[in-house]
């Protein structure tokens, strides 16, 4: 089973703000914020669960704050309600060399947003970790990062009316404008190695892919090959990921991408730490 911390989490009510998609960060709400903070939903050892590194043994340090609200994010306390403990960077990299891993994989919620993610990711690799970065791909920040695990949010990640978990429509038109930043994904890819992980339910989110794709070879300086283009299939639950996998192992197969799984559903179904 995974290992982890205890990490005490409050919730939070400023990711609710309307002022900047990218300054949309969690507040402390109790004045206890270290200056060189991250807000901290988890922290634990794990398998890593997707991408080329699947079934790699992992520090996962997940951040909370999102500048987007998928209606199915696996991760539903760093966005629709996110909790989180402040912790200085101090006190995270204790954490993590507390554990026999050499591979730390910062997520979130979003991790770019914050602003000390980019002095973590310093940290580790001064230290000698391989990090992967696991973002939406709308924020790009100079930081050393050994794979930039990019999942661009499609149309069918807009939270509609009929599937908005917090049932009051205020993130539709919000996560519809923000979800897509071309020059971002230009940078990242042009920046860090890179792996584009794509959430698919079925044949109707290819087109869109397809299309994105085409846009940013056209805009980046560097390769982008059909090997770096992983097609997920959408599921945070071993029940749902029956409904979606094999379609999208297919997809994967037609249009020459690979394919890649969620091992740690597989394995320990939406249990948190994981």
């Amino acid at each position: 089973m995974p290992v982890s911390h205890s990490v005490d989490r409050e919730p939070s009510e400023a990711t609710n703000s309307t002022a900047n998609e990218h300054q949309n960060r969690p507040d402390d709400g109790d004045g206890d914020r270290p200056d060189d903070g991250l807000p901290i939903n988890e922290l634990f050892s794990s398998l890593q669960g997707e991408g080329t590194l699947a079934g790699v043994p992992s520090v996962f340090v997940r951040t909370s704050g999102c500048n987007l609200r998928c209606w199915f994010c696996d991760s539903y306390h760093t966005s629709w309600e996110p909790t989180h403990a402040w912790m200085s960077l101090d006190e995270i990299l204790a954490e993590i060399e507390s554990y026999d891993a050499d591979h730390v994989v910062l997520t979130g919620g979003e991790p770019m947003l914050h602003d000390a993610s980019a002095d973590l990711l310093s940290e580790l690799d001064d230290r000698g970790y391989h990090t992967t970065v696991e973002t939406n791909g709308t924020i790009h920040r100079d930081a050393p990062i050994d794979l930039a695990s990019i999942s661009p949010k499609l149309e069918s990640s807009t939270p509609t009316p009929e599937r908005d978990p917090a049932g009051d429509g205020e993130w539709e038109q919000r996560h519809e404008n923000a979800r897509l930043d071309l020059d971002a994904l230009t940078e990242l890819v042009e920046t860090h190695p890179f792996q584009l992980k794509f959430v698919v339910t079925d044949a109707d989110d290819m087109p869109e892919i397809l299309d994105l794709l085409a846009e940013l070879r056209d805009a980046a300086t560097v390769p982008v090959r059909d090997e770096n283009v992983l097609l997920m299939p959408e599921g945070a639950t071993r029940e749902r990921l029956a409904e979606t996998r094999t379609r999208v192992a297919e997809l994967a197969m037609e249009h020459g991408f690979r394919y890649t799984p969620r091992l740690h559903v597989d394995l320990w179904n939406d249990a948190p730490e994981t």
